[in-house]
């Protein structure tokens, strides 16, 4: 959507003031831990972008809370499996001689939108090791929370993903569905329905930069809608609207469980 776009389609702009007044309406409050998923143009136009988003998401959790976001960076991943677009077999060795390794201060988020980018650069904020599938977090939690993060099974019991489950942290979706709930893909991995692959990617390994091989599932998030509707139906989703998008705010421990069920049986799943 471009810029004409998002003015002409709002009718009041917001603000990180009107955006914070949103969040609390919706029912994020001082203290807790969250894991947003956002479209900025989705908001409608809003003053101050992707900076006065984050300021009012900041506001909104307080000093005692914690805020995290998806800052994955796709591109550093084995050649032999990208699709869009795919590049020449012959290729493939000279991008993994070559493809620079990943640093959690530089490597760019990868398909993410503006305000991931601009939150994995704030001050104050963490960002896990990954190379691939890292998050970044800010606040009194943000080091258990990304401090640490296997190799292997990347969005696993190893994974930032698994330590907001644990700490019984919410989803906040602002203007995006489920299809885009990366918390879903911790599931895959408890129903172990999942087969294994072979992955790589660039790390610096005591200074130096080495391609390093690793093992993941394959993830498929064909089914995520289907299960965000389900949950939705059966589950406490709190639904609501910040700037112009429909917001959805909902226990992270609840929906893992659901769709892991879900995922092991074909059907509506259980908590």
């Amino acid at each position: 959507m471009s810029e004409l776009d998002v003015v002409s389609g709002t009718a009041v702009p917001s603000t990180r003031r009107s955006l914070g007044a949103n969040l609390q309406s919706l029912g994020v409050r001082p203290g807790m831990i969250v894991i947003v998923h956002v479209s900025l143009s989705s908001l409608g136009w809003v003053c101050g972008g992707a900076v006065a988003v984050i300021q009012a998401l900041l506001d909104a959790v307080g000093d005692a809370g914690t805020l995290v976001m998806p800052s994955h960076s796709g591109d550093l991943s084995d050649p032999s499996s990208w699709v869009n677009p795919p590049v020449p077999r012959d290729w493939w060795q000279t991008i993994r001689d070559e493809l620079p390794a990943y640093d959690p201060l530089i490597t760019p988020t990868v398909g993410l939108g503006r305000v991931a980018e601009v939150f994995r650069r704030w001050p104050g904020a963490l960002r896990s090791a990954h190379p691939v599938m890292s998050f970044s977090a800010r606040g009194p939690r943000a080091l258990d929370i990304v401090g640490s993060h296997e190799l292997s099974f990347s969005l696993g019991n190893g994974s930032p993903l698994a330590r907001l489950h644990e700490l019984d942290a919410s989803v906040l979706l602002l203007g995006v569905g489920h299809d885009r709930n990366t918390s879903l893909h911790l599931a895959e991995y408890r129903a172990g329905i999942r087969p294994e692959r072979g992955c790589g990617a660039p790390l610096l390994v005591d200074g130096r930069r080495v391609w390093h091989s690793y093992r993941d599932i394959e993830l498929d998030d064909d089914a995520f809608l289907a299960i965000g509707h389900d949950f939705e139906e059966r589950m406490q989703v709190r639904l609501g609207r910040v700037g112009a998008a429909q917001a959805r705010l909902f226990s992270q421990r609840e929906i893992v469980g659901f769709a892991a069920s879900f995922l092991r049986t074909g059907h509506r799943g259980e908590r």
